[in-house]
């Protein structure tokens, strides 16, 4: 009987950014709907579309400079997932540029 060769590590890690960006896709709609929080049609599409695309290609992007080898989100997708997340718990958005300033 023949032994199946250990995956790679390569692989290993492949897998579970997979299923942490899988995991994290559902937190962020499961909280969104627990929290009574409505989701913009984009947003949405947003996650319908990179949980396709993370359970058929492994993946959510197909340009390499765009993420980390190994990952399954690019850093735009992060990004937005964080954003969403964040919405669903009520909290503010974070300024991205520059700092607020007094008036």
């Amino acid at each position: 009987m023949k032994r199946k060769p250990p995956p790679s590590p390569f692989e290993a890690q492949r897998k579970a950014a997979q299923r942490a960006a899988l995991n994290a896709l559902k937190r962020a709609r499961r909280s969104a709907e627990k929290a009574g929080v409505s989701l913009s049609d984009w947003e949405g599409e947003f996650l319908d579309s990179v949980g396709e695309r993370v359970k058929t290609h492994g993946r959510a992007f197909a340009d390499p400079e765009k993420g980390a080898p190994g990952q399954a989100l690019s850093a735009m997708q992060g990004r937005k997932l964080k954003e969403i997340t964040a919405k669903a718990k009520g909290e503010e958005p974070k300024r991205r540029w520059g700092r607020k300033r007094d008036l």
